[in-house]
């Protein structure tokens, strides 16, 4: 049985995945690897390049898009190893972060899953690679003047950012970009959750696995560059911003219940509105000096008013599979 096998979803982003598995290569030392890259009918030459530069990875053509979840699954029957690392695409090693998380993941005591710091391409910190679970008040209040200025608030979930030295931190969510699972535990709580499309599986995972009584720990002393948005930069304001909320509203109504997810869907529609009423009028007296991508912030939260009073349906047909 292999160390790991790390399991990729490839859309339309082969240039990165071809960087990723290079430098994977570069680093990776004393840990057995397989390489699973599962190819959602992005028809971009992916196999193609697997086979002349990457012989060894196991390849898996779907002929449809099925999504974060069902794609990795997919992945996960195919592979071997008794830790399973799903990694986007869009991530780049700058160091042997793979036997790091396989120690501490081995190690760690009740270790379920293992995440790691993830930079963005100027090597800056991306604090979404950790967080707390979603409820109806954080999501409410999340703001970046509130983050500022209470870092420490359970709310957030990042507290751990501020903690002193590299040692690992028991955290709620770790991010689906970088994520590190024992497959006796994937298989436990019963892989990904496949009512997700896009977004929030990550959550739903790690909900899962503290729920089976594992614990997910952060790992500070090791970092891989996420430079995030490869698949999805196009159409980014509607398309992401409402499908994040779509699987927020999906993840409380499959977790805490159908009043929880009204209530959020309620708080949306309420934050969005006093959002576009405060652009909306900066715009017109001030324009771009005050608001920062003032016509885009602008269209973003139009398109979560919609959806928090049911006219985006394209998104929960999306999720749906529809």
């Amino acid at each position: 049985m292999m160390d790991v096998s790390v399991i990729l979803i490839n859309w339309k982003s082969k240039d990165y995945l071809r960087k990723c598995l290079s430098s994977l290569q570069v680093v990776s030392r004393g840990v057995d690897l397989e390489i699973v890259a599962v190819d959602n009918a992005s028809s971009d030459g992916c196999g193609e390049m697997l086979a002349r530069e990457f012989p060894g990875a196991i390849f898996i053509q779907s002929d449809k898009n099925l999504g974060f979840a069902k794609g990795n699954n997919l992945g996960a029957a195919r592979a071997t190893g008794r830790n399973l690392l799903f990694l986007n695409p869009d991530t780049e090693f700058l160091e042997d972060s793979v036997s790091v998380l396989v120690n501490r993941l081995d190690s760690l005591p009740g270790a379920g899953a293992v995440g790691c710091k993830l930079l963005n391409s100027d090597k800056s910190l991306q604090t979404s690679c950790i967080q707390s679970f979603p409820s109806v008040l954080n999501q409410f209040l999340d703001s970046d003047f509130l983050r500022g200025q209470f870092p420490r608030s359970s709310l957030w979930g990042t507290a751990a950012f501020l903690s002193d030295g590299c040692r690992p931190e028991v955290v709620e969510v770790v991010s689906g970009a970088c994520v590190m699972v024992k497959r006796s535990v994937f298989e436990q709580v019963r892989g990904f959750t496949e009512r997700y499309f896009m977004y929030g599986e990550d959550l739903d995972l790690c909900f899962k696995i503290r729920r089976a009584g594992c614990c997910v720990y952060y790992l500070p002393q090791t970092a891989i560059v996420h430079h995030g948005g490869g698949s999805t930069r196009q159409g980014v304001n509607r398309f992401s911003s409402v499908m994040m909320r779509e699987s927020v509203y999906r993840f409380l109504r499959f977790n805490r219940g159908l009043p929880s997810a009204a209530a959020y869907r309620g708080a949306m529609a309420g934050s969005a509105l006093l959002r576009v009423l405060l652009i909306l009028p900066l715009l017109i007296v001030a324009r771009n000096r005050v608001v920062k991508n003032g016509p885009g912030s602008l269209h973003k939260w139009l398109a979560i008013l919609r959806w928090s009073i049911g006219m985006e349906t394209w998104a929960r047909n999306q999720s749906s599979g529809g």
